[in-house]
């Protein structure tokens, strides 16, 4: 844990998920039940993950940025029989309870109020339990367009050291095994971070977790520990292209063997950049917390199909209309994956039928094309899409232009209602810098939208902020910035 300076090795790492699962099962947990965790980025989060997994549990992760209300809802919404807290968010939780009630609670430390969970595993069995059994994940949704959802998966029936997809992935499409160094450089209750050390850890390598992303601390890390392997999105990238020249330099990346990214769109510049600065090492996928199919696409594929996210690795990508007919390759519609794993969205079958059509396949929101060779194109979220004049307008084609300004440190694309056009959009950018005339850069980057995309697709409208709401995935959480579209400067 480079945040920290703990070093976990696997002997100690499999005695302590034994310790916790016995007293899981002493608690009375059982194959099928759900535990919570409010956890930052420390050691608790692999030894109650593997204590879960080996215990047939189903582990819900919350994000320790959530307010108490929506913490108390994700413990409601998920069933969750237990909650395991980390000292430092001790209070949080507490306050979720005012909105929840009693609940079955412990403290990885010590804590006036809650149980010390290290104090009670201390002299339990350092062995398996007697009746191990594969659990899972289950966990909500980022929430970007409203409150999150629990994706709940199947129980898995294999072993509890069984293959997995993402192992599969890992190997055949990275080479990750026991030489890997693995960098996590997100939090831990979300998904993909979550889900990828603990792939690196089933593999055999060695994982380092950084409690925030910055971008000379990771290039240091890279270094000191010659890291293989790290993931990232595309906002990492933005800022460790934005450090100086002398910065980007300073450091020997030559240890890095993939630089995987997903969670949002990447502009194609960007890439290109990073693609320049590290090599033909840059790995990308398109997937979601619902794993329901995921596509792959590495950096010379890529380069012949810039902009693509890759083939179907698990299940099979179509693209589907309005009233649910395939489309052609070319033609833009819905992303829905066939045969891929079930899911179901917890307590909530409106979601999970509206996230399946009449077939069966399953989609995540998104809108895109496939070319003749199968390969994926996304281009924007479906919720996300502007209507200006009876014409289609996609954000995310606006947004990977504006982030190539030297001005722009971030920005977001939004449709606001108007009264001739239907909506109108807008820009909100965070500047790179102190912006002395307002008018002056508005005026700026609207000419540069104005030549790359063409007088339709430009902005009507630019504004400012200091910094844009986004999860620590990388996406934007475009609710509140229309929430607070009033706030930013014009």
């Amino acid at each position: 844990m480079a945040n920290c300076g703990t070093t976990i090795d696997y002997a100690e790492m499999d005695a302590r998920s034994n310790q916790s699962a016995h007293l899981l099962r002493r608690l009375g947990l059982r194959r099928g039940d759900v535990i919570a965790t409010l956890f930052g980025n420390g050691p608790e989060v692999f030894i109650i993950g593997w204590a879960a997994q080996r215990s047939g549990l189903f582990a819900t992760a919350i994000s320790n940025k959530l307010s108490p209300a929506d913490i108390a809802y994700i413990l409601q919404d998920s069933g969750a029989k237990l909650l395991i807290v980390g000292q430092e968010f001790a209070s949080l939780a507490k306050a979720a309870f005012e909105n929840l009630g009693s609940m079955a609670a412990w403290c990885w430390g010590k804590d006036a109020a809650l149980p010390d969970w290290r104090v009670a595993t201390a002299e339990l069995p350092r062995t398996p339990i007697a009746d191990q059994s594969a659990g899972s994940d289950l966990l909500y949704s980022s929430g970007t367009t409203g409150r999150p959802k629990g994706v709940k998966p199947i129980l898995p029936d294999e072993a509890i050291d069984g293959p997995t997809p993402l192992m599969g992935m890992g190997a055949g499409l990275y080479a990750m095994g026991e030489d890997t160094v693995y960098l996590s450089t997100s939090p831990l209750y979300h998904a993909a971070p979550l889900r990828w050390a603990m792939t690196v850890q089933r593999l055999g390598g060695t994982v380092i977790v950084v409690d925030r992303f910055d971008p000379q601390k990771v290039l240091r890390l890279i270094e000191r520990y010659r890291v293989t392997h790290a993931t990232f999105v595309p906002t990492h990238f933005v800022r460790m292209l934005k450090q100086p020249e002398a910065v980007r330099t300073a450091y020997k990346l030559d240890s890095l063997k993939a630089a995987i990214h997903a969670a949002a769109p990447c502009p194609v510049s960007v890439k290109r950049a990073m693609i320049d600065w590290l090599g033909p090492i840059i790995h990308e996928y398109y997937s979601g917390t619902e794993s329901c199919g995921i596509t792959a696409i590495d950096t010379q594929e890529w380069l012949m199909r810039p902009g693509s996210v890759g083939r179907a690795i698990l299940g099979k990508v179509h693209i589907v209309d309005d009233d649910g007919n395939a489309l052609p390759a070319g033609a833009i519609g819905e992303v829905f994956f066939s045969d891929g794993p079930e899911f179901e969205y917890l307590n909530d079958p409106e979601k999970t039928a509206s996230a399946h059509n009449a077939l069966g396949w399953a989609t995540l929101g998104d809108i895109g094309y496939l070319d003749a060779d199968g390969f994926l194109y996304l281009t924007d979220r479906k919720g996300f899409m502007i209507i200006s004049g009876g014409v289609n307008i996609y954000p995310q084609e606006i947004e990977n232009v504006l982030i190539g300004h030297p001005a722009v440190f971030d920005v977001g694309v939004v449709g606001l209602p108007d009264e001739e056009m239907g909506e109108r959009v807008v820009a909100v950018v965070q500047p790179a810098s102190t912006v002395a005339d307002p008018a002056a850069l508005a005026k700026e980057l609207r000419e540069y939208a104005k030549e790359a995309l063409g007088p339709v697709k430009t902005p009507k409208e630019f504004r400012f902020a200091n910094a844009l709401p986004r999860e620590p995935t990388g996406k934007l959480i475009k609710r509140r910035i229309l929430a607070d579209i009033d706030l930013y400067r014009r």
